[in-house]
């Protein structure tokens, strides 16, 4: 990496220029725009600018009742969209008191493992798509719409879900859902070699990757970076772990780390996450009781006035709603804590010395989406 962040800006010869990376650029992922400066192709400095694709779900919040945002939730982040519709589910049911039966809880655990996986798949192979790897992107792919395949039988969608309900899910399970999904774990973790060998083991993966991008983790912890682009900077941190909900106490899996922070230690990272996934979604059918699969609530709900915070573990980080209600049919307010503005604007001190190209291969390992963002 080339030290040049100590040039004063007066002194800087006319090589220096600033560079638009997007707004409307593949490698960004969607809107997102990067204002660069520039010295040949040696970073200065970045400028992440957002708002581009701004939705305003928080205030469409204020403006319907509670059972009428759970759409809206899933399409904050809608590659991990049903684990965010599960969080907003538990969010409002520790505000009510609702107990949740055991079943469904297996339930969601499994399907939100599945879509974790689901959204690792795509962020990886979509980032190595980015620097120039366009076969592993086709494995990732296929892999990936099995996953769609399982889920859209018990959920009637395959990207944006609205499976979850207080106090519950909508759908119950069947041993031909279970059957599927044990296939599919079978063939992923065949393809783990094909993968290893595709990406991992390849030499140009290597020299794109390794020492690029660092995190360290005095850094990532300054910016508030979570999820696996934390984990990558060798903090065991996850909210499944630290701050355990739903059933995941009762599951044995293990927390991925790495300690080089680098672009390689993310992708790292993200592949070993999968494979815990599958070891939890393999528990959850294991031991699958039988019972309920929603508790008895009333059609609408009404929260008692008060507020509260709840967090949990997204594809990308730690994601918290927190909730206000003022004892009405209709949220006072609903602020989201997302992952991605915390782990894109740690950009702004990791990308300075480093060259326009180590730019895409950063941008791409810390995988965020950008419609969380603009949320």
């Amino acid at each position: 990496m080339l030290n040049i962040k100590t040039i004063d800006d007066t002194s800087i010869n006319e090589r220096v220029y600033q560079l638009n990376l997007g707004p409307q650029h593949p490698s960004t992922h969607g809107v997102l725009h990067l204002l660069l400066k520039l010295d040949g192709e040696v970073v200065i400095s970045a400028d992440p600018i957002v708002g581009y694709s701004h939705r305003g779900h928080e205030k469409m919040a204020e403006n319907r009742i509670w059972e009428q945002f759970l759409p809206n939730t899933s399409r904050i982040d809608y590659l991990s969209g049903l684990i965010y519709n599960q969080g907003y589910c538990m969010a409002v049911e520790k505000m009510c008191g609702i107990e949740v039966p055991e079943r469904a809880e297996y339930i969601r655990v499994i399907t939100s493992e599945l879509n974790r996986i689901s959204s690792h798949l795509l962020g990886i192979m979509a980032f190595v798509m980015d620097i120039g790897a366009f076969t592993p992107f086709l494995y990732g792919w296929d892999d990936r719409e099995h996953v769609l395949d399982i889920l859209e039988r018990v959920t009637g969608s395959r990207l944006t879900y609205c499976y979850n309900r207080f106090g519950g899910v909508r759908n119950d399970i069947d041993q031909e859902f279970c059957d599927g999904t044990r296939r599919f774990i079978d063939r992923l973790r065949g393809r783990f070699k094909d993968y290893h060998n595709l990406i991992t083991e390849n030499i140009i993966f290597i020299k794109r990757t390794r020492g690029v991008g660092i995190i360290p983790e005095e850094t990532a912890l300054e910016f508030g970076v979570t999820g696996p682009s934390l984990r990558g900077s060798g903090v065991a941190y996850d909210v499944r772990k630290n701050e355990p909900y739903s059933v995941y106490p009762g599951f044995k899996f293990e927390i991925p780390v790495r300690k080089e922070g680098d672009v390689m230690a993310r992708y790292q990272v993200r592949m070993a996450e999968m494979e815990q996934s599958m070891k939890i979604i393999e528990q959850a059918l294991d031991g699958l009781p039988q019972g309920p699969i929603r508790a008895r609530v009333p059609r609408f709900i009404d929260p008692p006035a008060g507020d509260c915070y709840f967090a949990f573990e997204s594809a990308r980080g730690a994601v918290g709603y927190y909730i206000v209600s003022d004892g009405t049919r209709i949220p006072y307010r609903i602020k989201v804590r997302t992952p991605s503005f915390s782990n894109l604007f740690v950009l702004t001190r990791i990308l300075p010395g480093n060259f326009i190209a180590d730019t895409i291969a950063t941008l791409g390992s810390i995988d965020v989406v950008v419609p969380e963002i603009d949320r």
